[in-house]
C-alpha cells in the first residue's frame, strides 16, 4: 500500500539538506530567510554548507543528515537545497523500513528523483517531484508554489495537472487511455541506476521523463539506453516533460527524437508538461495514481498525496 505524509500546514518546519551537490551558503541563507518570511521554520542538516569538489561531502554523512529530518518528530517536510550529482550514494545508508514508519513530504527534482523513487519503491511513500529549496525565492514564478501546494497541502482530489498560460497546453502523441501509479523524473540519473539494486522499476506504471543541458543525441542514448532494458515495453503509458537547454545536433530536435524513438513504442503517448528544469514547475506526485488520457493531452492524479492528521479541523490556506 502506498504511504501519503501528513499535510504541510502554516508555520510547518522543513528540514534542510544538501544530498548532492553543494550551494553557495549566500544563496542557502537566502533560501532560509524567504521561508522564515513566510511563517515556516527551519532546520538545518549538519552537511548543508558542505562542499568537497563536486560533492557535500560524503556519502555516509549526507545520508545522515537526511535519517535526522526523518527522525526528528518537529520536521514536517524536507527539502534538498538542488540535485547535481551524488545523491545515488546516500541510498545504501538509509533506513527504509523507519521512513516508512515516519513519512513526510520531501520534494525535489533533477538528480533528487533518483531518491524520489526509491523512497516510493523501497519504502512505499509517495514523495514529489517540485520545488527545491533554492526555489524558494521572489523570483519564482506563482505557477510552482501553486502547484507545490495543490500536492503537499491540499487533500483536495482528482487535480488535474495543466501547463500554465504561458506555456502550450500537453499534447497526446500516441492515442490511449491509462490510470496507474506514476514513477520517474531526470532521464540522467535513471540511466545511473540500471544495473544497481536502486534502478526504476516501470512494471505496470505511467513513466515520467525530462532532461537538462544535453545535446540531442545524448538525450537519445539515454532513452535507447532504457529502452534496451526493457522500461519502455514494462510501462504503461509515457509523459515527457522538457529538455530545458538542450541543443539540437546533427539536423535533429527534441522534438524529432520523440517522433523517431517514443511514438513508434505505440504506448499512450503525452509530452510537453511543464517540469522540472523548466521555469514553470508542475508538482507531479511519484508513486501516486494517476491518470493518463493520451486522447485528450490530459494528467490527472486521482487521490489526495496528503493526508489531515486532524480532520475534524479544517485545513488553513498557505500562501508564497
Amino acid at each position: 500500500m502506498t504511504i501519503r505524509p501528513p499535510m504541510l500546514k502554516p508555520g510547518d518546519t522543513f528540514g534542510i539538506v544538501t544530498l548532492g551537490s553543494p550551494l553557495e551558503p549566500a544563496e542557502i541563507d537566502e533560501r532560509i530567510a524567504f521561508l522564515k518570511n513566510h511563517g515556516f521554520q527551519v532546520v538545518v542538516g549538519d552537511t548543508v554548507y558542505s562542499g568537497e569538489g563536486y560533492l557535500a561531502g560524503t556519502d555516509l554523512p549526507r545520508a545522515a543528515d537526511l535519517m535526522s529530518m526523518y527522525r526528528n518528530p518537529a520536521v514536517n517536510a524536507i527539502l534538498p537545497v538542488r540535485g547535481g550529482v551524488g545523491v545515488a550514494g546516500v541510498l545504501p545508508y538509509l533506513d527504509y523500513r523507519f521512513i516508512s514508519d515516519n513519512p513526510k513530504i520531501i520534494s525535489g527534482y533533477s538528480d533528487i528523483t533518483i531518491l524520489l523513487n526509491v523512497l516510493y519503491q523501497f519504502a512505499s511513500q509517495i514523495t514529489f517531484h517540485s520545488l527545491l529549496l533554492l526555489d524558494f525565492r521572489d523570483s519564482t514564478p506563482p505557477y510552482n508554489f501553486e502547484q507545490f501546494l495543490s500536492a503537499t497541502a491540499s487533500t483536495a482530489a482528482p487535480r488535474q495537472i495543466l501547463n500554465p498560460p504561458e506555456m502550450p497546453p500537453m499534447a497526446g502523441r500516441v492515442t490511449g487511455n491509462v490510470t496507474g501509479a506514476l514513477v520517474g523524473g531526470n532521464l540522467t540519473s535513471f540511466v545511473g541506476s540500471l544495473g544497481t539494486p536502486y534502478e526504476i522499476n516501470t512494471r505496470g506504471k505511467i513513466l515520467f521523463l525530462e532532461e537538462t543541458h544535453e545535446p540531442v543525441n545524448t538525450v537519445y542514448r539515454y532513452i535507447n539506453h532504457l529502452k534496451m532494458a526493457g522500461k519502455f515495453d514494462e510501462c504503461l503509458g509515457i509523459l515527457i516533460g522538457e529538455c530545458t537547454n538542450c541543443t539540437d545536433e546533427y539536423g535533429k530536435s527534441y522534438e524529432d527524437l520523440i517522433t523517431d524513438v517514443l511514438v513508434p513504442l505505440g504506448k499512450p503517448l503525452v509530452t510537453g508538461i511543464a517540469s522540472g528544469h523548466g521555469k514553470y514547475k508542475a508538482a507531479i506526485p511519484i508513486g501516486a495514481v494517476v491518470n493518463l488520457n493520451a486522447d485528450q493531452g490530459t494528467l490527472t492524479v486521482l487521490q489526495p498525496t496528503v493526508y489531515n492528521p486532524n480532520p475534524k479541523s479544517p485545513a488553513e490556506p498557505i500562501s508564497l
